[in-house]
């Protein structure tokens, strides 16, 4: 079978890997409480919550091969105090990757 999409991006202090394997889209679905599709349709238009951005970050930290403890450290420091935009560009990048099948790096 073959792995899920991924890309590369400068996150903290490193290039790292972004990927949501299908038990990160389940995880994601289950955390938010939301469809992808529909979650991916609102967060392309603008219309998100900042939990679910974060969640969205963790999560595609941890399919890229992240321990879960490094991704809600990650997120922690380098995503959830920053200004709301900046993460939820990354958010964007993620999920265009996993619904799409972009890959490589940002």
């Amino acid at each position: 079978m073959p792995e899920a999409p991924s890309f590369r991006a400068f996150f903290g202090d490193q290039d790292r890997t972004f990927r949501l394997t299908p038990d990160m889209i389940v995880e994601l679905e289950r955390k938010t409480g939301r469809g992808i599709g529909g979650m991916c349709r609102d967060l392309f238009a603008g219309d998100f919550r900042h939990a679910e951005v974060l969640e969205t970050i963790r999560l595609a930290l941890i399919g890229g091969g992240e321990t879960p403890q490094v991704a809600a450290s990650l997120v922690a420091t380098y995503a959830a105090p920053r200004p709301v935009m900046e993460p939820y560009g990354l958010a964007v990048s993620i999920l265009e990757t996993t619904m799409l099948g972009r890959t490589g790096k940002k």
